[in-house]
């Protein structure tokens, strides 16, 4: 079975499943009220991140390097977003996930570290210095 088809079946399902337990336990009232509160704060602290993430890629460009991670990481915390505005406990917590740069590194640092390849090309160069000489002049070689 196609795993994205796999997913929009499940995800509701154990949101639902999510949304009774926690619901017996806290209240409907609050269980409503933590689904708007994480929404809130999560948009909030991505917008903060993503703001992070275009500082740093700036960074990256003006020193003359790919900011690699950091296209991976805004795609990320767009991404999370999306998950903490749905309402749900499970894509709460997986957003969350994505929006700290701590467990973000950790999901896509290997990934970035495939696009930087250009940093192992810059080191075959070497390095040195010319001087034109002039067809009048006594030191030609």
């Amino acid at each position: 079975m196609n795993p994205v088809l796999l997913s929009i079946i499940l995800i509701p399902i154990l949101e639902i499943y999510l949304f009774i337990k926690i619901g017996a336990q806290i209240g409907a009232f609050n269980t409503i009220l933590l689904i708007f509160i994480t929404a809130i704060i999560g948009v909030y602290y991505a917008k903060y991140e993503g703001l992070n993430t275009i500082r740093s890629g700036i960074t990256q460009l003006v020193r003359n390097e790919m900011p690699a991670y950091e296209i991976i990481s805004g795609a990320a915390i767009a991404f999370a977003a999306l998950l903490l505005i749905l309402p749900g406990f499970a894509t709460d917590c997986l957003g969350f996930l994505l929006i700290f740069p701590i467990t973000r590194k950790l999901f896509f640092g290997n990934l970035s570290k495939k696009f930087n390849k250009n940093k192992d090309i810059k080191k075959n160069f070497i390095d040195g210095e010319y001087e034109d000489i002039e067809e009048n002049d006594d030191r030609k070689v």
